[in-house]
């Protein structure tokens, strides 16, 4: 029986135990964040890397057309991609920082 579920779509629902179907429930609100964040950090880095590609194309086609406007642009997008990515990296570190200090799976996704 459950007693609190939000339907978020087929494959994503939180609340208890397993629904009609076989579709699983998250038992918290914990549980449906460790599920999603590992997903998250991949689609991420997808980003990171398309922006660095972009970026890299920009700066290199302006620099050659002698666009130092473009140039600069590029070389932002490049600075920026990676601070996102510094950010990014400091947020696992942190969370693998809060599963070793708090015992709790957050990452492995363990949380049904």
């Amino acid at each position: 029986m459950t007693l609190l579920g939000f339907n978020i779509g087929y494959e994503l629902k939180i609340g208890s135990g397993v629904g009609i179907g076989g579709n699983v429930y998250y038992q918290t609100l914990g549980g449906f964040i460790s599920r999603i964040l590992p997903n998250i950090y991949v689609i991420a880095g997808i980003i990171l890397f398309f922006f660095l590609i972009g970026g890299g194309l920009m700066f290199i086609i302006s620099a050659g057309r002698e666009n130092p406007e473009g140039a600069a642009r590029g070389g932002q997008i490049i600075t920026m991609s990676l601070v996102g990515f510094l950010i990014i990296f400091a947020s696992y570190w942190i969370m693998q920082i809060v599963q070793i200090v708090t015992g709790i799976d957050i990452l492995g996704g363990g949380g049904l």
